[in-house]
Order: structure tokens, then C-alpha cells, then sequence
């Protein structure tokens, strides 16, 4: 084999102005993949970070809805306890029970939404009935039937609740979109 045959191939610097104006626009367009390509990774990095977060935060989410129905049922035999003497330890360790439990949930970010008086809100309470009620506001909430839960700042369970509205149909203008 000759010598000029074995050497490796090498690049030519280019000589000519187009040969320049080539590798300058070649180089442009690797730095601005470069610059996309780190862009990316970027936010591939704080999207996980965020979804690593989320997952944290609200990963006790299904569990916290079975545990809802728990409390609903202690509330419901606290409400229907007899209060006579005889009963009276028992309601207070049901009391007690309940206390604890929603201290629980409270230490896991569910804290409980109990809106009564407040104004109809669809993103946090669902209407179940309408109270035509002249000693409240149209569209305040009236009566709660089921307390509702936030876990940090999403919804767990909506309010479930009673709303007042005008008495003899009320002004157009005062009248609570319910519909959610």
C-alpha cells in the first residue's frame, strides 16, 4: 500500500467565504440543538421533581375518602348519643374517638370544610336542596348535611349542603346557579 493510502482522512478547514459561512451556520445550528436539548432535560428534571412532590402530597388521597366515611359515621352517632348519665362516658369516648381521628387527618394535610353560613361555592359544595328561607341570604348555605374535606389545596370531598333561596322566587339577579 502507498502512504497516502493508510492515513486517515482528515477534515478540510474550509478556505473559501461560502465554505465559512457553511461551518459558521453548521455551528449555530448544533449549539442552538445543544441549547434545546439541555432546555429539555431541564424541564424533564423539574416536571419529575414536581411529580415526585404531587405524588407525596396527595398519595394518601384514596385512603383519606375511606376514612371519611368513618368519620361521618362517628358524627352521626354523636349527633343520636342519649344524653342521659348512664351514656355519658360512652359519648365522650366517641367524642374523643372522632377528635383523634380528624387530628389524624389534619397531621396528613385533610382538614374539614363545615361551610354553614357561608355562600354557595359549586368548586367546594354541592347543592342537594334549596330552603326558601327569608332570614338568610339567597344562595347562603343553610344547612350542612355532610362535611366537606380540602387536602392541602385540592378537594377531597365537596360539602354536601342545604342553600337558601328568596322567598316567593326573588329577584331574577338573586337568584344561586346550584347546577355544578
Amino acid at each position: 500500500m502507498e502512504e497516502h493510502e493508510r492515513q486517515e482522512p482528515y477534515l478540510e478547514t474550509p478556505t473559501s467565504p461560502d465554505g465559512e459561512a457553511q461551518a459558521a451556520n453548521e455551528v449555530a445550528e448544533l449549539k442552538d440543538k445543544l441549547l434545546r436539548a439541555l432546555a429539555e432535560s431541564e424541564n424533564v428534571r423539574r416536571r419529575a421533581a414536581k411529580e415526585r412532590e404531587d405524588t407525596a402530597k396527595y398519595a394518601v388521597a384514596n385512603f383519606a375518602r375511606d376514612m371519611l366515611a368513618i368519620a361521618d359515621n362517628l358524627r352521626r352517632a354523636l349527633d343520636n348519643a342519649p344524653r342521659d348519665d348512664a351514656s355519658q362516658n360512652f359519648v365522650q369516648g366517641l367524642d374523643l374517638t372522632e377528635r383523634t381521628l380528624l387530628s389524624a387527618l389534619e397531621r396528613y394535610g385533610i382538614r374539614k370544610l363545615d361551610p354553614k353560613g357561608e355562600r354557595f361555592n359549586h368548586d367546594l359544595h354541592e347543592a342537594m336542596f334549596e330552603v326558601p328561607i327569608a332570614d338568610a341570604p339567597p344562595g347562603t348555605i343553610v344547612q350542612v348535611l355532610e362535611p366537606g374535606y380540602m387536602i392541602h389545596d385540592r378537594l377531597l370531598r365537596p360539602a354536601r349542603v342545604g342553600v337558601a333561596k328568596a322567598v316567593n322566587g326573588g329577584e331574577p339577579g338573586q337568584q344561586v346557579d346550584t347546577r355544578a
